[in-house]
């Protein structure tokens, strides 16, 4: 049976490294639709050209334009022994559509993976970066501080600045955004019997054990 696999996680979550993992080990094709959207824009499919309209002025691309690009890529070859979707579906209009064309194309999901980590946890990981404004040195609070408190080590230097992205009021928004968004979803594939919940908030190789664990079974 084809392992075709959908992955979530809020940001800060693990997700991408899962993913790389996960695609190593059952050698599977990722499906981010940001990788899909700039090749389909390069080979100029008939979706692509269409998504570049909206990307070249900067809005959002309708989710039926999202949808149709995502099931181009689902229909080739490549993708008939499974896949791994990564950012897709984003939200109940694009969960049932893809639910339509997998039937359709007869490459139906068949697990999702939610990598859990609480939004405390997250707020420690994704705030406590910050950057030597001397050299560029990064660091974090709590998993990579400096040696010497205030003190670069590679420079020693003593200003240290956070980016925008790593402020608490722009990651919250951000986790806000995400979990509203995720909810529904979650909901969804727990009612249809896909979803698996993994702690995330354990060492990166026990998060992919229980993966694979998992995985195997299917």
């Amino acid at each position: 049976m084809a392992l075709n696999l959908m992955l979530m996680g809020l940001p800060g979550a693990g997700k991408g490294t899962q993913a790389e993992r996960i695609v190593d080990e059952y050698k599977i094709p990722h499906v981010s639709t940001g990788d899909i959207f700039r090749a389909a824009m390069k080979n100029g499919t008939p979706m692509g050209l269409e998504a570049k309209k909206y990307i070249d002025k900067g809005e959002l691309v309708p989710d039926e334009v999202t949808n149709g690009i995502v099931k181009e890529r689902l229909a080739k070859d490549d993708m008939n022994d499974g896949y791994m979707l990564d950012g897709f579906p984003r939200n109940m209009a694009q969960a049932q559509a893809l639910d339509a064309f997998g039937k359709e194309l007869n490459k139906p999901l068949n697990c999702v993976i939610n990598i859990h980590v609480d939004p405390e946890s997250l707020m420690e990981r994704l705030t406590g970066r910050y950057i030597c404004r001397n050299c560029g040195a990064t660091y974090h609070k709590v998993f990579n501080p400096t040696k010497v408190e205030g003190t670069c080590d590679r420079c020693g230097e003593h200003e240290f600045f956070q980016r925008e992205d790593d402020k608490p009021e722009t990651v919250k928004n951000r986790l806000d955004v995400n979990i509203k968004m995720n909810t529904p979803l979650l909901a969804f594939y727990k009612e249809k019997g896909l979803l698996h919940e993994v702690n995330g908030n354990q060492d990166i190789d026990k998060v992919f054990s229980d993966i694979k664990e998992i995985l195997d079974k299917i």
